[in-house]
């Protein structure tokens, strides 16, 4: 896969003349939910994270570094996921935003050692696991649970570890879960101090390894693409099987509450030794209202920083970028988690969301061994703060009301040298041939025309567009120079003697010709940095044809 910056591709023009289609982006590399596994080091044999709470950084896209705290790895993680990533040194640091994903099995006995890092002006420190039975040992007695105290407050120099405390619960219940400090709250989630838990099933249901999740398994085959899951299954239930996932953690920040901590963490510094601040709960005294935020964040990131590939080294604090991308077909898992403190309508272009589980809890039509699914589908997924959703997405070109592919009568494809066709199945999709390039085409659509006058004669005309023709007009660099989907896209598109850069810059014309989809926030303002757009809470979503692999191996 070529790697590319997207965030150098953002204006392109549309791809094609429908609201929904947006700008063909190349998608870098990245991984689809990294996160750490913990090993078998816990006293149960379950897994342990060495976690630590730190001051650090993050990079806005305006140039802004902003001041900040979060929970990073105190040891080297014992093991990454997915399976399949690459990882790079120092990919868990001391303090990141958001935290280090936790990623366990449903039944593991989970052990978390924090260490307390913070500055002494912060003082204690702690983290809660809504939803779990959670067993404390160490630390100090906090208002909501044990907390670590700072180093200045228990002289770790004479008490060696004294700054730590052990967590232990069982993780009870798969699905997507939040951690999140459980100490002044309202200064300490403001400044960083959360992140996801993931659990998966103890037993994925066998038909989600043997009915349509496999087909699309064998597609990815088709062009050499790795499995990225964490499991086959969000549940323990055979309608949550998934073929690709994602993770977003939404949240916000006010600048003005982090200069304030920052300074005052500085002028607690600056006091000479044994006048700085010892006390429990620390010394910091920051208005946390009027809430004002002017950063709004995916993953840690801002649009169109959170384009960029996971672990990117411009982002040493800020690991997880927030770029979906699919295949016609494949259901995509998305993990959602709210963690600041406003709600936020996250909107994804180009389908609904059927949502599966709210914090953990299937949404389920009766109680029986037969229970179904019950859960709404979603035109925007609103998180509130500390909620979590899972729901699946996806995208077959259904109800455009024209061939994506731009299929004509009679006409080969130059991949396969075959007449192309479109056999539905029950639901109408092209799915008993997954090493077809149209692999889960739409076939109602099959051979319907886009173009009134295409300017191609490889498809059909009368359809309801009037294009420009790209032999006459150029529509700059990054255009990819065709309306279709797949390996022909540029020669359906106008023939066989098309100009430059039509098909020759963003990608090559016989395996990437994709769409791009705006996911954002429908909080106008959330869709800015510090007031200006765009910004915030954007992404991209990606579809890309089967004859491209999509590469999330960083």
């Amino acid at each position: 896969m070529r790697a590319m910056n997207t965030k150098n591709t953002f204006t392109r023009a549309l791809r094609a003349a429908t609201l929904a289609l947006s700008p063909l982006l190349a998608l870098p590399a990245h991984a689809a939910t990294p996160g750490i596994t913990g090993g078998t080091g816990g006293p149960s044999g379950g897994p342990l994270f060495n976690l630590s709470a730190a001051q650090t950084r993050i990079n806005q896209p305006n140039g802004q570094s902003v001041y900040a705290w979060g929970y990073g790895c105190s040891a080297t993680p014992n093991g990454f996921a997915p399976a399949a990533l690459a990882v790079p040194t120092g990919a868990c640091p001391a303090a990141q935003l958001p935290g280090p994903t936790l990623i366990v099995t449903e039944g593991d006995v989970v052990t978390v050692v924090l260490t307390n890092n913070l500055p002494g002006a912060v003082g204690s420190t702690s983290i809660l696991f809504p939803g779990m039975q959670v067993a404390t040992t160490g630390g100090v007695t906090g208002l909501l649970t044990q907390e670590a105290p700072s180093a200045a407050t228990c002289n770790l120099a004479v008490n060696a570890g004294c700054n730590t405390v052990t967590y232990t619960f069982t993780a009870s219940s798969p699905g997507t879960h939040s951690y999140y400090s459980g100490t002044q709250g309202d200064l300490q989630i403001e400044m960083g101090l959360y992140g996801a838990l993931i659990v998966l099933p103890k037993n994925p249901p066998a038909a989600c390894s043997a009915n349509l999740a496999a087909a699309n398994l064998l597609a990815e085959a088709q062009s050499g693409e790795k499995d990225f899951r964490l499991s086959t299954a969000a549940y323990d239930n055979a309608n949550t099987c998934y073929d690709r996932e994602y993770l977003f953690q939404f949240s916000e920040m006010d600048q003005h509450i982090h200069t304030a901590a920052e300074d005052q963490v500085l002028a607690d510094a600056a006091k000479a030794a044994g006048t700085q601040c010892t006390a429990v709960n620390g010394c910091l005294v920051v208005p946390t209202e009027p809430y004002v935020p002017n950063y709004f964040l995916v993953n840690g990131r801002s649009m169109p920083d959170d384009m960029d590939p996971n672990y990117a080294a411009q982002y040493p604090s800020q690991p997880y970028n927030g770029n979906p991308h699919m295949h016609p077909g494949e259901l995509t898992l998305v993990r959602i988690i709210g963690q600041g403190r406003w709600q936020h309508p996250f909107h994804e272009h180009a389908n609904h969301v059927r949502v599966l589980a709210r914090d953990g809890n299937l949404i389920l039509s009766d109680t029986t061994a037969n229970a179904k699914l019950a859960g709404p589908l979603l035109f925007t997924t609103t998180t509130t703060p500390g909620m979590t959703m899972d729901g699946i997405f996806y995208w077959t070109g259904k109800g455009l009301n024209w061939d994506v592919f731009g299929h004509g009568p009679g006409i080969k494809n130059t991949v396969t040298g075959q007449v192309d066709v479109c056999i539905p199945d029950a639901n109408g999709y092209y799915t008993s041939n997954p090493t077809a390039p149209n692999y889960y085409e739409w076939c109602g659509d099959h051979g319907k025309a886009l173009e009134k006058n295409p300017h191609s004669t490889q498809i059909a005309s009368g359809g309801p567009m009037t294009l420009p023709d790209p032999t006459i007009v150029l529509n700059g660099a990054w255009y990819s120079g065709s309306p279709y989907l797949g390996p022909d896209a540029s020669v359906r598109a106008g023939g066989a003697t098309p100009l430059p850069p039509y098909g020759t810059t963003a990608n090559s014309p016989s395996t990437e010709a994709g769409y791009a989809y705006m996911w954002h926030s429908h909080n106008e303002r959330e869709i800015t940095t510090d007031n200006i757009f765009p910004g915030g809470m954007m992404m991209m979503m990606l579809v890309d044809p089967r004859a491209f692999a999509i590469d999330e191996s960083n």
